[in-house]
């Protein structure tokens, strides 16, 4: 342990002769060792920031801008017009002339490079600010889009950092009032009577008359100044002021292979996917991942989400919360048994290998030490309502043992569970199994995880893990990238040795992890107590079911040629339509990282396209209207994901609206209608990203299945799905018990049906006779009829 090497690296002892110092070179070494690497981190951050600030330059162009400056000077001619001249005029006297006329050459050269670096920046930025060729059908593409990627791919570089494409992104549009009216009368027209639409538009009319074009001052005011005129007050206002508990109502999961457990032994497990995960951060601190991209394109996705990825946390407050981040940790707090340590993964500089990390955990699945009172059920503090949690973390944790120990779990990389459960055990319902492992990943204990640490990795006593994250400071995505890497790394790179156990050899004399100390008073204590019944209410009334589509994936929905994201949201539209009898207002999250600092903006899936062909389809109409029908909902939902895409969305541009108006202490009618409609169905699509790393052909055992995330609506369905290859599709559908309209297991057959009834009516040819012989669904029931 650092601190441990610290205390006994300086030793002194105060002696009637004067003041006798001892040195331990050993711990000297530990000190030198560590400090220099943190001064490579510097040194490579300070490199990173250079190439990064002049991409898509190089350093060394500027070394050639210099030699063909000078080289033109020698043939005595003047490139610069004169400016060498104007330089020289204003340099100190020197006494050889021609080195003052090299200098000022270099001078001027380094301002012709910085011009040239700052036009092609503003180049590449305009070019990324067209977004026409989204909206064009492939194979029919403009010859304005062809020349545009032409130069988008000349302007862009070779070998991008990370970061490299950051300050060339466009900011995100602020779009007119009377557009993002008129598609949010369009969404919800199928989903009002008549007179019900009538009076939401009357409002909406009025606000687009008088107080919008007021509020929508301030927004343009605010897009010129800011990056992103939604980001800071989404991640503030939806996010850190809400006072609830965040375990199942923010915080999502990530699962380990669904059929595969690459090693049965805990500490090996947990040896890799940590030394995995340090790998990933290595590569993150160094900027050699490369930045996301559209599939298949050159167009490049704002990287910045990934800054907070490590070494962050979550700090309640009585009004808001806010995200804390530090430069580096060099250690992870661990939770086992009730009990909180804190493991080292660096020595003398060096990361600790995967086989040294088994054998620290290995010690702590071995510490025979008991909880301290009150220490057990400590992170139950973080699962419930953030107002206690504020109060109590202020007066119980503010200073001595307790603020030593809850910094450093506050300060760690990550936080890490080793479970003494098992999952996977055999005999068990596969399917039983996969929901008792989601909802374990979405809340566990209520207090056997941080949900405050920006992600939590969980390892289960018989190898199986997973991942909680915490949603403020990224969407899913970025964490699901990381994760993939990971498990990929841990089964095809590092893998284990005959006995299951990590690779390489065993430094014995690795310093034991620390155990944390805390002293949690009776107060404290019963205070904790309420938060953990407040998780506990929550974390049962979940109701959750995953399972893997493999019928047909969306290599089938493609050869229909259906946009696979489209034919999924019909499928759930159809599904939530026969299970409760009605349409309702469906919310998919899409991404606006096309625009710097961007983060999701959202798709309202149904439409009254798809309305119209759900009672066509239901109501048994003939098959090629059905065809029709089902096309042009499809092709509706790919043009509402697009327009949201590129900044033409509904949602954020009213949530900033309303915002602006609370600021102004403005009461609007129109405005509190919207943000009064409940979102029963809620649905994301978490893409699968390192999808070279993994072989599913010849590997089918080590399927990934994504993730999901807890119900949104106390009445409505959580949806989250992956397109696993070509031929997969996971699902994780979450609800709540305590509602009797809501059954998550009923909601995933009605998918499943769905799925099936949907590619049937694509690709079979008999007309409506055949079609309405199919076993449609009963008509909705609830619970407790069933």
């Amino acid at each position: 342990m650092a601190e441990a090497h610290q205390a006994v690296a300086f030793q002194f002892t105060i002696t009637p002769e004067g003041i006798d110092l001892q040195l331990s070179h050993e711990a000297l070494r530990q000190v030198y060792l560590s400090g220099l690497r943190s001064w490579k981190k510097r040194i490579v951050r300070l490199k990173n920031n250079v190439i990064t600030g002049v991409y898509p330059a190089s350093p060394s162009s500027w070394l050639f801008v210099v030699i063909a400056i000078l080289a033109t000077m020698y043939t005595r001619s003047d490139p610069s017009m004169g400016l060498i001249a104007k330089i020289q005029e204003h340099l100190p006297y020197l006494r050889a002339p021609y080195l003052l006329t090299v200098v000022s050459a270099v001078v001027f050269s380094t301002m012709l490079w910085l011009s040239l670096i700052f036009t092609m920046k503003l180049c590449l930025k305009q070019l990324l600010s067209y977004h026409g060729w989204m909206f064009e059908q492939r194979g029919n593409v403009s010859n304005t889009t062809k020349v545009w990627m032409m130069l988008v791919r000349i302007f862009s570089g070779r070998q991008p950092l990370l970061y490299s494409y950051q300050g060339s992104l466009p900011n995100l549009p602020v779009p007119a009032v009377k557009d993002t009216i008129r598609r949010y009368l369009e969404s919800i027209r199928p989903l009002k009577s008549d007179s019900e639409f009538e009076r939401v538009n009357t409002l909406a009319k009025e606000f687009e008359v008088s107080l919008g074009n007021r509020l929508q001052w301030y927004l343009k005011l605010k897009s010129m100044w800011a990056s992103n005129y939604v980001s800071d007050w989404w991640e503030e206002y939806i996010y850190l002021r809400g006072r609830g508990p965040i375990m199942v109502n923010s915080n999502y999961y990530g699962m380990d292979f669904m059929y595969a457990i690459p090693t049965p032994i805990q500490a090996a497990r947990a040896g890799n996917i940590l030394h995995a995960v340090l790998m990933y951060r290595r590569k993150l601190n160094k900027e050699e991942i490369k930045p996301s991209r559209i599939p298949g394109t050159f167009i490049p996705l704002c990287s910045a989400q990934c800054e907070r990825i490590f070494n962050t946390t979550r700090i309640p407050g009585e009004e808001t919360d806010t995200v804390v981040h530090w430069k580096d940790s060099e250690y992870v707090a661990v939770y086992h048994r009730g009990r909180y340590f804190r493991l080292w993964l660096y020595q003398a500089g060096r990361m600790l290998s995967p086989r040294e990390i088994e054998y620290q955990i290995q010690r702590i699945l071995d510490d025979p030490s008991t909880p301290a009172p009150g220490e057990e059920k400590l992170g139950a503090f973080t699962a419930g309502d953030r107002l206690p949690w504020a109060q109590a973390r202020k007066e119980f944790f503010g200073s001595g043992v307790n603020k030593r120990s809850l910094d450093c779990i506050e300060k760690a990389a990550f936080f890490v569970t080793l479970e003494h459960e098992e999952l996977d055990k055999k005999g068990d319902d596969p399917d039983i199994t996969l929901d008792r492992y989601a909802k374990s990943l979405l809340h566990g204990k209520c207090y056997d995880r941080w949900f405050d640490k920006s992600f939590s990795v969980v390892i289960y006593k018989n190898g199986k893990n997973g991942l909680n994250a915490e949603h403020s400071w990224a969407d899913a995505p970025v964490v699901s990238r990381m994760w993939e890497y990971v498990l990929a790394t841990d089964c095809f790179h590092l893998g284990y040795n005959e006995e299951g156990h990590c690779k390489g050899d065993v430094n014995p004399s690795l310093p034991r992890p620390q155990r944390l100390t805390w002293d949690i008073p009776s107060q404290c204590q019963e205070r904790l107590a309420q938060s953990l019944s407040v998780a506990q209410v929550l974390a049962d009334d979940v109701d959750f079911h995953v399972f893997a589509f493999r019928d047909f994936g969306k290599g089938s929905i493609k050869k229909v040629k259906m946009s696979p994201d489209g034919f999924i949201q019909l499928a759930l539209q159809l599904a939530f339509y026969r299970d409760r009898g009605m349409f309702c207002l469906t919310y998919e999250a899409s991404m606006t990282r096309l625009f710097r600092e961007g983060r999701t903006e959202t798709v309202r899936s149904c439409t009254s396209e798809s309305c119209e062909f759900l009672r066509a389809f239901e109501n048994g109409e003939d098959v090629e209207v059905c065809r029709r029908f089902c096309r042009s909902a499809s092709e509706k939902h790919q043009q509402l994901y697009r327009l949201a895409m590129t900044g033409a969305g509904i949602d954020r541009h009213l949530f900033c609206l309303y915002i602006v108006s609370k600021y102004l202490g403005i009461e609007s009618p129109f405005l509190k209608e919207v943000f009064s409609e409940p979102w029963r169905l809620s649905t994301s699509q978490t893409p699968v990203q390192h999808l070279e790393m993994f072989d599913f052909v010849n590997y089918p055992e080590y399927l990934i299945c994504g993730g999901g995330f807890g119900p949104v609506a106390d009445d409505g369905y959580g949806v989250s799905y992956s397109l696993i290859g070509e031929d997969i599709i996971t699902f994780h559908v979450s609800s709540k018990h305590s509602c009797p309209q809501t059954d998550s297991h009923k909601f995933g057959k009605q998918i499943r049906k769905a799925l099936g009834d949907l590619l049937q009516l694509m690709t079979n040819n008999q007309k409506e006779a055949s079609r309405s012989e199919q076993n449609h669904s009963p008509k909705p029931q609830s619970k407790k009829e069933l």
